[in-house]
């Protein structure tokens, strides 16, 4: 993956809090973006009109939030997410005075992976979602996760260890993963938590919570550095985005969840139940200042469809209705408002 780092900045005159404007985009957030952003940065810079993007890493909330902090050239421009904006994010951003606009890029699979050497997992939500919540229903309570082995959770799973590599807290695949798969994979499926929790008092998001004991390991927003960890413990699983399973299906293979295995086909038509939206946030203030900006939108355009560099990189592409809608956000700008995202 190949990052330009750019020099020089430009003076310019602007309004609000903007003191002078950079000469190049500045955009940052999720690492499942990051592959995406990149190519469409690098497309951008190929025209002599402009300078390739810096695209930067540093999770979800990283993007969110950094889009939010305020106007002017110390702020980025666009911030990528691999989970929504929520209104309490919104509100951060309404607090600076900051307006955006949300744009929907495209879909991208969640996969637990291992080693090719190594036993494949093929294992249901619930039972995945048992394994690594932190706090799980025994004998009518809830306690801390017990679970050693796979097979603890489930004798038809594999007797070894239960070590999964994952995201940091800031990471929107960890927010979406502990949601779909922890939270509504598990505790409202099983009626065993259910009781529990309600016994307890507890709502059901206490099951975002991942293991804290070695089971579930923290491996920092480089999914790369997961993806290195499995190459090396072929007992070990990782949980990243069906791009980076794609471009390592030499060394690795994703778990079959819940009878269905992690492809481009069955995230596009559904089949996979692992799957979330991918979005960048473009901050208002920046349109017209920043050269590029538009540029970069349209750019996602050109290449988001079933035959794109996008999709052949593992991008999943939206629906027709899906790509028109937001191309026409692109030109329109709407401002997003806290009654869109409920």
């Amino acid at each position: 993956m190949r990052f330009t780092i750019v020099a020089g900045i430009i003076s310019v005159a602007l309004t609000g809090n903007c003191a002078q404007a950079r000469d190049y985009l500045s955009i940052a957030g999720s690492s499942t973006v990051l592959p995406f952003a990149t190519i469409i940065a690098e497309h951008l810079g190929n025209s002599p009109a402009f300078k390739t993007p810096i695209v930067e890493s540093g999770g979800s909330s990283v993007g969110k939030k950094g889009v939010c902090d305020g106007t002017g050239t110390e702020f980025i421009d666009i911030g990528n997410a691999s989970s929504r904006m929520k209104p309490g994010e919104l509100r951060f951003c309404d607090k600076n005075g900051v307006i955006l606009t949300e744009i929907k890029v495209g879909y991208d699979g969640i996969v637990v992976a291992g080693s090719k050497s190594g036993q494949i997992l093929d294992i249901s939500k619930s039972d995945l979602g048992k394994a690594l919540t932190a706090m799980v229903p025994v004998d009518g309570i809830m306690v801390a996760n017990p679970y050693k082995l796979w097979s603890d959770v489930n004798p038809e799973l594999p007797k070894v260890a239960i070590r999964v590599y994952g995201p940091p807290t800031t990471s929107g695949t960890r927010a979406s993963f502990a949601e779909m798969v922890n939270q509504k994979g598990y505790c409202n499926k099983d009626a065993e938590a259910k009781a529990a929790l309600k016994a307890a008092g507890q709502k059901d998001k206490v099951c975002r919570a991942m293991r804290t004991d070695g089971a579930y390991v923290e491996a920092g927003e480089q999914d790369n550095l997961i993806v290195q960890k499995l190459q090396e413990d072929s007992t070990a699983y990782g949980i990243f985005g069906l791009s980076y399973l794609d471009q390592n299906s030499d060394t690795l293979r994703g778990a079959v969840i819940s009878g269905t295995a992690p492809t481009f086909e069955n995230i596009a038509s559904d089949n996979y139940s692992v799957s979330r939206a991918l979005y960048f946030y473009v901050k208002h203030a920046h349109v017209g200042v920043v050269p590029g900006i538009k540029e970069y939108m349209t750019e996602w355009t050109k290449h988001w469809d079933e035959d794109g560099v996008l999709a052949e990189n593992g991008m999943i592409p939206m629906p027709d209705a899906e790509r028109a809608a937001y191309a026409d956000a692109m030109k329109n700008m709407p401002a997003l408002t806290a009654g869109m995202l409920e």
